[in-house]
């Protein structure tokens, strides 16, 4: 028989027992993070104080046990007379009621982080003890609970000066399986506040570790991504970030944004609710994301700076972007207790609203920066296409951690760094063999190439990537490609382009760019690319001997040295059909020994035009190269066949 179901089965929990037997409903858990959130409570409880302009410090104290803290601010004090309704203190009431506290009314508190008036009463019942106490009125008043329930009533402890709040807590070791705070975290979170309230001093001590610092930031956010970006350890794009802090018209709420790009492959941003950490986003987020967007297409059509041959994404615009977004106002709506996400619907066209016109405005003010980031979205949105293709098919383990991978035609050096080494892509096998005989074998490895390589400009991802030459270079590179590059793998500390000194040589010099620079771009941008220039005539004089690197480069050596009068020598002129024709001892001279060679490092002025003139030049599209011909048809040379 069925047992019967009814009221006497219905259990109805009192106080703060729902929260001891379910803590994760209000602090997402009981493992670290959880615990961890006890402290948080307590804090937004201090910050609240200072936000609303009643506290100018706040410090937060570990203790040497490493299982308990206090937690103290200058503000009003919690208040101890007498609440009408329960005819308790009110101190007590807040940390023995939920939804019991002074933020439901915006009178009290016009921005808060602690909405739901549970937090002091759930970091009291998850507690073996707590204490506190509170100065105002003069006097110091305290109260001491155990596990959620008073110890007695709040006690006058004597005379005091000013005003604050004091809370001691220790979690309960039956509720929590490991009761530790771990230090770093506490002090990382509290120098985060002292970024998002600027001005609030804010002091943290450990007494696990014996060391106290105290933290006061006036430029706020600005210092906060200072100190991001420095952490990403990522070349930064622009020098001056974009910084804003404003009213958003009508809705009460007050928006501070920073942001700046870098190199850097992943976007990082930090987004705040009246001092909360967001870290699932929400609303906000989102309303950040669609101006953003919108500011940097519009300044993209408008400037007509849309790239040939791809598409830009939204995680294009936004990669290698670092920022922090702090909201504040009046009734956000978090998800659960932790208050993890702002859900306020609102908020969206808000932020939305106010971020495009700012960004827009500060982008079209500020024009070089505006397009070195936008240079920096184009080369994101190619990287993405070549990676897709490069995930599936080019083997990502390091050649430096295993030399068996290495193709077989590389000739390596034997220095084991990258530091003082040179890779030599050498155009061909015959010039390949002189500069092998010809080297510094201790630092400097010889790749050849066959021919001209693919010009990847004109292919397919595909066959870039299942094209041999190329594989064999990104092997022997050994940092990956795309989003997969690692600059710390490179093998070499120089990669140099080696090519013959005429116009086949320059076609296949330009091609090997062009794939660095579309699948590679980072080897660029930190001046590890170079072009060799070996010599294409010599040019005898007497017992002198001269090296011509072009044309008017021997004219010049003619007039300088082989002028006709006495006593001088007519000039002898060889010209070299390529490099496999120079003798070893003659290709080390001119063009590998570090002491005489010229080297030119290749570089980026302008990433827009250069993504351009390769597009046009190298691209599919024939019609780009013959305007390119025809507008530049009077400075071309007639040429001898």
């Amino acid at each position: 028989m069925a047992r019967s179901y009814t009221a006497k089965d219905i259990t109805v929990l009192e106080g703060l027992e729902p929260v001891r037997k379910r803590p994760g409903m209000y602090i997402g858990g009981v493992g670290a993070p959880g615990l961890h959130h006890l402290v948080w409570e307590i804090v937004d409880n201090a910050v609240d104080e200072a936000m609303n302009g009643h506290a100018a410090s706040i410090g937060l104290t570990l203790h040497a046990d490493g299982s308990s803290v206090t937690v103290v601010d200058d503000g009003r004090g919690i208040p101890v007379d007498r609440h009408a309704k329960t005819k308790k203190s009110a101190l007590e009431v807040i940390f023995t009621t939920l939804h019991a506290g002074g933020k439901f009314e915006q009178q009290t508190y016009k921005t808060a982080g602690g909405l739901h008036g549970v937090g002091a009463s759930v970091v009291n019942a998850l507690s073996k003890e707590l204490v506190a106490t509170s100065k105002r009125d003069g006097r110091h008043w305290q109260q001491k609970f155990k596990r959620g329930k008073p110890g007695g009533p709040v006690k006058k402890l004597g005379a005091a000066r000013g005003t604050g709040t004091t809370v001691f807590f220790r979690p309960d070791p039956t509720i929590f399986p490991k009761v530790q705070f771990d230090g770093e975290w506490l002090a990382d979170r509290m120098e985060i506040i002292s970024y998002l309230h600027q001005g609030l001093k804010v002091a943290f001590e450990d007494e696990t570790r014996k060391t106290k610092v105290v933290h006061q930031h006036n430029d706020g956010l600005v210092e906060y991504l200072a100190r991001l970006v420095s952490e990403r350890s990522a070349k930064t794009v622009h020098d001056a970030p974009f910084t804003m802090l404003k009213d958003a018209n009508g809705s009460g709420a007050r928006i501070g944004l920073v942001l700046q790009w870098t190199e850097s492959t992943e976007e990082s941003l930090r987004s705040y609710v009246n001092g909360i950490p967001t870290g699932s986003g929400g609303t906000h987020e989102n309303g950040f994301r669609a101006g953003l967007g919108k500011a940097l297409r519009n300044f993209i059509e408008t400037h007509k700076l849309a790239p040939k041959g791809v598409t830009i994404a939204s995680e294009d615009l936004r990669e290698g972007l670092v920022g922090v977004l702090s909201v504040f106002m009046g009734n956000p709506q978090f998800q659960g207790q932790t208050k993890d996400r702002l859900n306020n619907p609102e908020l969206t066209a808000v932020v939305d609203a106010t971020v495009r016109p700012a960004v827009e405005h500060w982008l079209n003010h500020n024009r070089s920066l505006a397009e070195a980031i936008v240079a920096r979205i184009i080369l994101a949105a190619r990287a993405r296409e070549a990676s897709r293709a490069a995930q599936q098919q080019v083997s990502r383990k390091s050649a430096t951690s295993n030399r068996l991978n290495l193709p077989g035609k590389l000739s390596d050096c034997t220095h084991p760094g990258a530091s003082g080494s040179e890779l030599f892509v050498v155009e061909g096998d015959s010039a390949g063999g002189s500069a092998k005989q010809g080297r510094d074998r201790t630092r400097q490895a010889i790749l050849p190439l066959r021919g001209k390589v693919l010009n990847v400009e004109s292919a397919s991802l595909t066959k870039v990537l299942e094209n041999k030459e190329l594989s064999d270079l990104v092997t022997a590179l050994g940092c990956g490609l795309g989003k997969n590059f690692d600059l710390s793998r490179l093998r070499y500390g120089k990669v140099v382009l080696l090519a013959d000194a005429d116009s086949d040589g320059n076609h296949i010099a330009t091609l090997l760019l062009t794939f660095i620079y579309r699948h590679l771009p980072q080897l660029i941008s930190n001046g590890k690319v170079f072009l060799a220039q070996p010599p294409l005539y010599r040019v005898d004089i007497g017992k002198e001997t001269h090296w011509a690197l072009d044309d008017a480069h021997r004219d010049a050596i003619v007039k300088k040295h082989g002028k006709p009068g006495p006593g001088k020598a007519t000039p002898e002129i060889t010209r070299f059909k390529g490099l496999g024709e120079m003798m070893p001892k003659v290709l080390w001279e001119t063009t590998l020994n570090p002491k005489t060679r010229r080297l030119l490092r290749v570089d980026i002025a302008d990433q827009i035009v250069t993504d351009r003139v390769i597009n046009d030049l190298m691209g599919k599209d024939a019609s780009a190269r013959f305007r390119f011909i025809m507008e530049r048809a009077e400075e071309a040379e007639q040429l001898d066949v």
